[in-house]
């Protein structure tokens, strides 16, 4: 009798992301393994993005979830993940894509490393999403200490396995969720790692990070003031720490973006 494949949940908080869900929905439904529930939590939307949401839901692997007050993508996604029904959960933002292999192989990969806590190689793309060439490479494992000097890890190329257990292999549901604070991405993959989780990377570049050319500066600023801040309030780490971490930090993320 052949193993049941497992449902992938995909989790996608929307605000305001008319003009780019139509994309990010598609690049859900063109994968190559089909075992996958879509959870697309509207976060209040001002524009039509329920409507394009609307617009794909004879599918009946997609759902959306239209929350009654605005919370942040953190509480969207948190949201997602505590009505998820897989025993995987992946995450992806509404303005990015998916290669249609993605799922396959990062699934392939985690099965077969046994890995709880999955991310792979992701490339720039520019407002039409279309690639760059500049590409985020996944090292094979990351730690806690060295995730404090660099940024690989990507929301939308992560994938957890979820445990049915406390005890059992995967997190917990509890586990995962996202912490409400500026950068709750990497401040959720910082508490992983701390408490002794491995990040298994894949090297294949399976995801396209959409990034408007209006927007770079104004990101660049946002990222330095809010990666401090996780050092100092969210790590606890005094001024002298901070900086041993922030120096390469910034140094790497100034050279990706090159």
């Amino acid at each position: 009798m052949e193993k049941a494949l497992p449902l992938v949940s995909i989790i996608i908080p929307v605000y305001n992301a008319e003009r780019y869900l139509p994309d990010t929905i598609r690049s859900v439904k063109a994968q190559t393994y089909e075992n996958w529930e879509l959870l697309l939590v509207d976060d209040v939307s001002r524009d039509k993005s329920r409507e394009v949401i609307g617009t794909f839901l004879e599918d009946e692997r997609i759902r959306l979830i239209a929350l009654s007050g605005n919370g942040g993508a953190a509480a969207a996604r948190n949201r997602g993940i505590r009505e998820a029904s897989g025993s995987f959960i992946a995450f992806l933002d509404a303005d990015d894509l998916w290669m249609p292999e993605k799922l396959e192989k990062q699934l392939s990969h985690m099965e077969r490393t046994g890995a709880d806590f999955g991310f792979t190689s992701y490339v720039f793309g520019d407002e039409n999403a279309s690639p760059s060439g500049r590409i985020v490479p996944a090292p094979k494992e990351l730690s806690y200490r060295e995730a404090l000097s660099r940024t690989v890890i990507f929301t939308s190329t992560v994938m957890f396995r979820v445990g049915k257990e406390k005890e059992g292999p995967g997190l917990s549901r509890e586990e995962i969720l996202f912490p409400s604070c500026p950068s709750e991405d990497t401040a959720l993959w910082w508490r992983l790692l701390r408490t002794g989780y491995t990040a298994s990377g894949l090297d294949e570049v399976l995801t396209v990070y959409r990034r408007p050319a209006a927007s770079l500066s104004s990101n660049k600023l946002t990222a330095i003031r809010r990666i401090w801040a996780l050092y100092r309030k969210m790590e606890g780490f005094g001024i002298l720490k901070s900086i041993r971490y922030f120096i390469p930090w910034s140094v790497r993320a100034t050279l990706r973006r090159l």
